[in-house]
């Protein structure tokens, strides 16, 4: 039963060659990727608004205007962040996370704190995204007669966490599917929406969403108070929410089709172009018509009400539906990159190697059920309000962003060095060469230029043909070009982590700066296990293989067929050295035992054991124990004989005491377990 309700929910399993179809285009990669970042769109200018309307209800109802400057910043930091992780997709074109360059370039624990941080923003994503996605299906149900469903958000969020991992236990390409359609949808209805309302508003310029300051939501954690840098500094962090999401295509390179590393980068531009369009048009639709946040709707239902009425009032709910499957799908693009960085890790020894095993639909299933067991646990403690959870996220993600550019910088340093190398040696054969005529002669004799990134084409180092020197130069001015590129992108990334830290750090992002550490440390340890483990069975200094004398002991309940067959097998193993041992519970029991036992006990000794407190383990280990130390040097095995019943709730109605006993003893040194089943018919 168990199997065919895995078959129905997963499907069949799939052979291992049929990997490659399950790589992804470009179209269907924007969606599964970047439905995360994008889908950041629905709530991030909201997140400003709600630090802003602190001051707003300190009676500056001007600090509204700032929604859109802080928009422009963070769109520009976007900007920064997608070119340097553009110069990590070539760079990296196995798949470029921030734990793989971190742990390369600048060693393994900026790597493991990388992983760390990464783990527990994929959490945090899925948790606010479903939270988020929730709450625009509230919101679009105010004043209907399913207004009811604001009072049960934590239950739908756990049934959305429920649907997608489903989803993603069934395969790459079949979700990837399932998730382009509304991901497409809710990017044409989102651009329609932005270009409409700014018509709208400069054909109606008095247009103003009305004003309830009753119902007016503050961010979590702050009071009323003026407007000051410090509180600017907030918003500005709430609002890099929006960046969440953008290294999960340097992460999932190999998820796509060849060439991967152009594909990837060309998608990577494509979603920060959108991103920022929509993401600063969202924002300008807020300030324009004066929107302000509310406890039971969103930033984007209201704005959508004002601009679809009357017959375009359907619309609205076409808004407010794709914002929120958009929403819902966008925990997949952790659920894509959690499991691969999980097996990542454990492919490294970080983490245990269940995580780095695919699952019958070639996927890592035990990190797509770990993702979705924390997240509805992260769900369930907070609610499922987004701004509960707001405080906890972006932390990590610009941590692995700044540990990644840092390490593309480093990288980059060791390509031009490689470079001056070559220039050195080569000085000493023949003459100094410039860099454009080195890299010439490495090629014309055949050298493999991997290592230094130059940009030359496969047919030229192939059939050696002259190259162009503008292509020349651009190959060997690359990585001081990256350089700049990838610095920049870490200096960014590092002054806004500041930022998030100092302006979040009392409303909660301590738990995951205190989480980070915590992990790194599980992953240490982790690791020295697997070291040691590997220590105490490496196979220097061991002896050829030796012959073994076998001490049988059978533990019996009684007679019966399960115990003859297990007898048999025990005499087979030891025909000599063969003890049955029974447990006296009951005298009456125990004397026809005995008189059974001439009969049927083969010659094999039976030890009775009594047993006061009517204990079954207690007395039966103490009596291995005492014969494994009488026979030292010889193997002990415990023989269990079991009947295994036709139906599965059948062994409800029987105790388990093999299942005591090989729980017993599987920790005693120099103890075998044997089960010996007998199968019943009925």
């Amino acid at each position: 039963m168990v199997t065919s309700l895995k078959r129905f929910l997963v499907g069949t399993p799939k052979r291992t060659e049929e990997a490659i179809y399950e790589r992804l285009t470009k179209k269907t990669a924007l969606a599964v990727f970047s439905s995360d970042a994008l889908s950041s769109t629905a709530y991030a200018s909201e997140e400003i608004l709600l630090v802003l309307a602190v001051a707003a209800a300190y009676g500056q109802s001007y600090a509204y205007y700032y929604v859109v400057p802080i928009s422009i910043l963070i769109a520009l930091v976007l900007g920064i962040v997608a070119t340097s992780y553009r110069q990590t997709i070539h760079a990296y074109p196995s798949g470029g996370g921030a734990y793989i360059v971190a742990k390369e370039n600048l060693g393994t624990y900026p790597g493991l704190i990388a992983a760390a941080a990464l783990l527990v923003d994929y959490i945090l994503t899925v948790s606010v995204s479903l939270s988020a996605g929730v709450a625009a299906i509230t919101s679009a149900a105010q004043g209907t007669r399913f207004s009811w469903l604001d009072d049960h958000k934590v239950a739908l969020c756990l049934i959305l966490i429920f649907f997608i991992a489903v989803a993603n236990l069934r395969g790459v390409r079949e979700s990837g599917a399932l998730f382009a359609g509304p991901t497409y949808a809710f990017l044409v209805c989102f651009l329609l929406m932005i270009a409409y309302g700014l018509v709208y508003y400069f054909l109606h310029p008095g247009t103003r969403a009305p004003i309830n300051d009753a119902h007016l939501k503050l961010a979590e954690g702050y009071h009323v108070q003026s407007l000051t840098w410090f509180l600017l500094l907030g918003a500005f962090s709430n609002g890099c929410v929006a960046l969440t999401g953008t290294e999960a295509i340097s992460n999932g390179i190999p998820a796509f089709k060849p060439p991967e590393a152009r594909n990837a980068a060309t998608t990577l531009t494509a979603m920060a172009v959108l991103l920022a369009i929509m993401f600063i048009g969202t924002s300008a639709l807020a300030y324009l018509f004066r929107v302000h946040p509310h406890d039971n709707e969103t930033v984007i239902s209201q704005f959508a009400r004002i601009l679809f009425n009357g017959p375009l009032r359907w619309f609205y709910y076409v808004i407010q539906a794709t914002t929120a499957l958009i929403l819902v799908l966008a925990a997949n693009t952790s659920f894509a990159d959690f499991p691969r960085l999980a097996s990542l890790l454990a492919r490294d020894r970080f983490l245990p190697r269940q995580f780095a095993s695919r699952g019958d639909r070639l996927v890592f299933s035990n990190g797509v059920i770990i993702l979705a067991a924390f997240s509805g646990i992260l769900v369930a403690a907070f609610g499922g309000d987004t701004s509960r959870l707001i405080p906890l996220y972006a932390v990590g993600v610009f941590l692995s962003f700044t540990l990644s550019q840092s390490g593309m910088v480093r990288h980059w340093l060791r390509e031009g060095q490689l470079l001056r190398a070559k220039q050195v040696e080569r000085r000493h054969e023949g003459g100094w060469k410039s860099g454009e005529t080195l890299v010439a002669q490495m090629i014309d004799e055949g050298e493999r230029l991997d290592d230094i990134h130059v940009s030359v084409t496969p047919e030229a180092i192939a059939g050696r043909n002259p190259i162009d020197v503008a292509v020349m130069r651009r190959g060997v001015s690359h990585w001081k070009r990256s350089i700049v590129i990838n610095g920049v992108g870490a200096i960014a990334t590092s002054i806004v982590l500041v930022v998030l830290i100092l302006t979040k750090f009392i409303h909660g992002a301590w738990i995951v700066i205190v989480l980070i550490p915590l992990l790194v440390a599980m992953f240490r340890s982790v690791y020295h296990h697997y070291q040691e483990v590997a220590r105490q069975l490496t196979m220097e200094g061991i002896e050829q293989l030796r012959p073994i004398r076998h001490e049988v002991i059978v533990p019996i309940s009684g007679i019966h067929r399960g115990v003859i067959r297990a007898l048999e097998y025990a005499k087979s193993i030891a025909p000599e050295h063969v003890t049955a041992v029974y447990i006296d519970l009951d005298e009456e029991a125990t004397k026809k035992l005995r008189e059974k036992w001439n009969q049927w006990g083969a010659g094999v000794e039976l030890v009775v054991l009594a047993s006061p407190y009517r204990s079954l383990v207690r007395p039966l280990t103490r009596y291995i124990e005492r014969i494994r130390r009488q026979h030292n040097n010889d193997m002990l095995t415990v023989v269990l004989p079991e009947f295994i019943p036709a139906r599965w709730w059948h062994q409800l109605l029987h105790n388990q005491s093999s299942l005591l006993l090989k729980g017993a003893l599987l920790f005693k040194k120099g103890v075998i377990v044997t089960s010996v089943p007998y199968h019943l018919e009925k």
